[in-house]
């Protein structure tokens, strides 16, 4: 399984990204799918994640009510929609796959597939 994830960039407080990422296989319909972050000197750190139906959806509590997770099982993809955007919310941005379950999981051990990351950064 690959996955790619792209849509970082540069952009103002207050303003809006999309992130997207793209993952190879047949399955991705049972997958279940998350996002993570990292910021310099810090541990990588849960958004979102969202189950394979698409129903179950949990947040961090930094980004609840500012992130929407979705997925667009027809084109292997899944989302990371992100508003009102903090200076604190820079960071590198990886997604990450559970291919054997396909429910949603908050902890980075629970995901045996990631990509590489793309970057976002808010200026303030």
């Amino acid at each position: 399984v690959q996955l790619q994830a792209s849509g970082g960039g540069l952009v103002q407080a207050g303003g809006s990204l999309r992130l997207s990422c793209t993952a190879s296989g047949r399955t991705f319909t049972s997958y279940g799918m998350g996002w993570f972050r990292r910021t310099p000197g810090r541990e990588r750190e849960f958004v979102a994640t969202i189950s394979w139906t698409g129903t179950g959806k949990k947040y961090a509590d930094s980004v609840r009510g500012r992130f929407t997770i979705s997925r667009d099982n027809a084109k292997n993809t899944v989302y990371l929609q992100m508003n009102s955007l903090k200076s604190e919310d820079t960071a590198l941005y990886y997604c990450a796959a559970n291919t054997v379950y396909g429910s949603y999981w908050y902890s980075e051990t629970d995901y045996n597939y990631w990509g590489q990351g793309t970057l976002v950064t808010v200026s303030s």
